[in-house]
C-alpha cells in the first residue's frame, strides 16, 4: 500500500480475475461486483461466436483482431472491467474505458498502462450519453456495457441509437427501492412504468427494465431481445440484443403488459397491452387490442387489485443462450460456483409463466403450517401444469397453473393442517378463500419432477450475502479495506449532535 505525497490519500491495489488495478480510494469500486464482471465476461465470450459466426478467424483472449468487436464502457470508474475485457474476452478489436470524472480518468490510463493493454484500450474522458450520442452514426459499437450507480434510463437513448445492428447492451439498475414498489411515482417518472409491492418485486423490476429500454430502441424502429436477466445481490443486469426492424416493433405491444396485484391474497394476473391473430390461411399477422374486461374484486380473496406496470411479459432469457453460457464458463473465474449454480436455475425457469409466488406468501396468506416445497410442486405437477424455482428467490413458486389450482392445492393443504378458528376474521382473505370450494383435484403424492435436477446436482443455487454491509457502496468511494465503513461511522448520531449545536 502506497501513500501519495501531494494528497496524502492511499493508493490500494486490487487484483481480480487477470486485472491488477491501483485506485486511490476517490474512484468507485465495490468488490461485490466480482460476480457482475465474471458472468458478463462469459457472456460476452458467447455472444461472439454467435456474432462473428462467419468469421473464419479462430480468436484468442489478449489479442487485437480487426475484424473483432468493439466495445464501450461508458462509465468506466478505475477501468477494472475494460482491463478485464481486454486480457480475457476473445476476439476484441477495441475497448474503450470512458468516465466524465478526470481523477477516474488518469487511473484509468495508469492501469492500461501498468496491464499493458494499450493496443486494445482506449481511455475516454466524455460524459457518457454525448459521447454516445457523437458516436450513433460513425463510430458505432458492438457491445455496450453500462454499470451506472442507481438508474441507466438517462443513458438508454443514445446507446439504443450507438449500439449497431445485433450487438450487445449490457445493462445494470440498482436502484432496487423504486423498482420493487417502495416508490412507484418515482418508478414511473424514471422508467416509464409503475412498480408493485409485491412478493415477486426482483422479478417486476427486470420487467420494469426491459420494457423500458424495448420503449427507447423502439422510438428508432428498433427492438430488443433478452438473452439473460438476471437478478442478484443489491442489483439487477440484462443482456439484450438490439435489432432494427420497423415492422416487427409492431409486435411490441403485446409484448407488454400491466399487473394486476391483489392487495389480500397477492394474486397476480397479466393483461397484455395487444393482440397478434394470425390468419390460417395467409399466415399473415393481424394486430389488435383487447377486448376483455378486468375485474376490480379478486375472484379468489374478494379483495381490489393494485395495478403495475406496464411491464415486459415476454421470455426473460434465451434458452439456446443460456445452455451456450453453461458449456462456456471458465474454472479459474473466482466467482465460478455461483455462476455455474445460477444458470443451472435459470436454465430450469419456467419461460412463459410471468412472475411467481413463494412459499411464505401462500401459507401466510391462510395463516396455516407451511408447506414442503416437494408437496406443492408435487401437487402442481400431479395436476397436469409445470412448475419451476426462479433465481431470484429460494421458495419460489414459478407456475403456468391458474390461480385457482394454486388456491385449491392450499385449501387441501389446509384441510390436512387446519388452521386454529381464531385466526379466521370475518372478511379476511383467509377467511373469504377457505369458503370456497374447491374446482380441482389435489394430490400431494410426490412426484418425481418435485425435485429439480440443479439441487440433485449439489449446485450453489441461491446465494448468501456475499460480505458484512454489503450493498451498492457510495458513489466515488473504492468499497475495499477498513475504510468502507467510514462515512457510515461519522454519519452516526449526525442528526443528535446538529440538534445540539
Amino acid at each position: 500500500m502506497a501513500k501519495n505525497e501531494v494528497n496524502n490519500t492511499e493508493s490500494r491495489e486490487i487484483t481480480e480475475g487477470l486485472a491488477k488495478i491501483k485506485t486511490q480510494g476517490s474512484v468507485f469500486y465495490n468488490p461485490v461486483q466480482e460476480f457482475n464482471r465474471d458472468l458478463s465476461i462469459v457472456v460476452l465470450n458467447t455472444f461472439v461466436e454467435d456474432y462473428k459466426c462467419d468469421s473464419h478467424s479462430v480468436w484468442e483472449t489478449g489479442h487485437k483482431y480487426d475484424d473483432g468487436i468493439s466495445i464501450l464502457e461508458a462509465l468506466s470508474a478505475t477501468g477494472l472491467r475494460s482491463i478485464r475485457y481486454a486480457k480475457e474476452v476473445k476476439g476484441v478489436k477495441e475497448i474503450v474505458a470512458n468516465d466524465i470524472s478526470i481523477k477516474a480518468v488518469e487511473d484509468i490510463k495508469c492501469n492500461i498502462a501498468d496491464n499493458k493493454v494499450e493496443d486494445l484500450v482506449v481511455a475516454s474522458h466524455d460524459d457518457a450519453t454525448m459521447l454516445m450520442y457523437k458516436s450513433r452514426k460513425e463510430r458505432r459499437f458492438d457491445a455496450i456495457d453500462l454499470d451506472p450507480y442507481g438508474c441507466p434510463s438517462i443513458f438508454l437513448d443514445s446507446a439504443v441509437q450507438t449500439i449497431k445492428e445485433g450487438g450487445l447492451l449490457l445493462i445494470t439498475a440498482t436502484d432496487m427501492a423504486v423498482l420493487a414498489g417502495n416508490s412507484p411515482e418515482t418508478c414511473y417518472s424514471k422508467y416509464g412504468a409503475v412498480s408493485l409491492r409485491m412478493k415477486a418485486c426482483h422479478e417486476m423490476a427486470l420487467r420494469i427494465l426491459l420494457q423500458c429500454i424495448e420503449a427507447h430502441a423502439n422510438r428508432y424502429g428498433r427492438y430488443i431481445t433478452p438473452l439473460l436477466s438476471l437478478s442478484a445481490d443489491f442489483y439487477i443486469r440484462v443482456f439484450v440484443r438490439v435489432f432494427t426492424s420497423p415492422k416487427k416493433c409492431k409486435q411490441t405491444l403485446s409484448k407488454l403488459s400491466m399487473v394486476h396485484h391483489c392487495t389480500g391474497c397477492g394474486s397476480h394476473v397479466l393483461h397484455p397491452l395487444g393482440v397478434i391473430k394470425t390468419n390460417d390461411k395467409t399466415k399473415q399477422m393481424k394486430y389488435g387490442l383487447p377486448t376483455r374486461g378486468f375485474p376490480n374484486i379478486c375472484e379468489h380473496c374478494d379483495h381490489p387489485f393494485h395495478m403495475g406496470g406496464p411491464v415486459w411479459n415476454a421470455p426473460l432469457h434465451s434458452p439456446e443462450f443460456i445452455t451456450k453460457l453453461l458449456n462456456q464458463i471458465p474454472e479459474n473465474l473466482g466467482t465460478f460456483k455461483r455462476i455455474q449454480g445460477v444458470l443451472n436455475v435459470i436454465n430450469e425457469e419456467l419461460h412463459d409463466a410471468p412472475l411467481y409466488y413463494t412459499l411464505e406468501q401462500l401459507s401466510g396468506t391462510l395463516h396455516v403450517e407451511t408447506p414442503s416445497m416437494g408437496a406443492i410442486r408435487s401437487a402442481i405437477l400431479n395436476a397436469g401444469f409445470q412448475v419451476s424455482y426462479t433465481h431470484m428467490n429460494k421458495t419460489s413458486i414459478k407456475t403456468n397453473a391458474p390461480n385457482g389450482l394454486v388456491w385449491d392445492i392450499m385449501r387441501a393443504w389446509e384441510g390436512q393442517h387446519p388452521v386454529n378458528k381464531k385466526r379466521l376474521v370475518e372478511n379476511s382473505p383467509a377467511t373469504n378463500i377457505l369458503k370456497k370450494e374447491r374446482q380441482f383435484e389435489v394430490s400431494f403424492e410426490y412426484h418425481e419432477g418435485a425435485n429439480p435436477q440443479s439441487k440433485k446436482m449439489g449446485f450453489v443455487r441461491f446465494q448468501q450475502n456475499p460480505m458484512p454491509n454489503w450493498g451498492p457502496g457510495t458513489r466515488a468511494t473504492a468499497m475495499v479495506g477498513d475504510n468502507k465503513l467510514e462515512k457510515r461511522k461519522r454519519n452516526q448520531g449526525k442528526r443528535k449532535r446538529e440538534a445540539s449545536t
